[in-house]
């Protein structure tokens, strides 16, 4: 019996070594043989193109990218060096577009953005005379 036990499609001993992932051969970190399998497992589709995954994984790999920049950011200004879900949170919502596509998501440990609605705050008082209008007297 030739090559029995043995799959004959594979070459033994992992990829070979003139081949190149998906990932490599688009530029990107995130994994698209894996969201490929993923989208077939997934049944979203009939049939699901080649390009597909790559555009998927693109885009992922933008947001995350983009997410992490702004919870960076956001663990710079409070003085951390780890992103905590704190970070996460504030960075999502003071990003307009962020926000909008995130806003029915609730972050776990995020807490809320800080805001003091205006009536709540202390009045000023003007010190000058005669600049209030209604402090005038006829």
């Amino acid at each position: 019996m030739e090559g029995a036990g043995r799959s004959k499609g594979k070459p033994k001993g992992g990829l070979p070594k003139h081949s190149k992932t998906r990932s490599v051969k688009a530029g990107l970190q995130f994994p698209v043989g894996r969201i490929a399998r993923f989208l077939k497992r997934g049944r979203y589709a009939k049939r699901i193109g080649a390009g597909a995954p790559v555009y998927l994984a693109a885009v992922m790999e933008y947001l995350a990218a983009e997410v992490l920049e702004l919870a960076g950011n956001a663990a710079r200004d409070n003085r951390k060096s780890r992103i905590i879900p704190r970070h996460i949170q504030l960075a999502v919502r003071n990003d307009e577009e962020l926000s909008k596509l995130l806003g029915g998501v609730t972050i776990s440990g995020g807490g809320v953005l800080p805001n003091i609605h205006q009536v709540l705050l202390p009045k000023k008082s003007n010190k000058s005379k005669g600049s209030d209008p209604q402090s005038q007297e006829f």
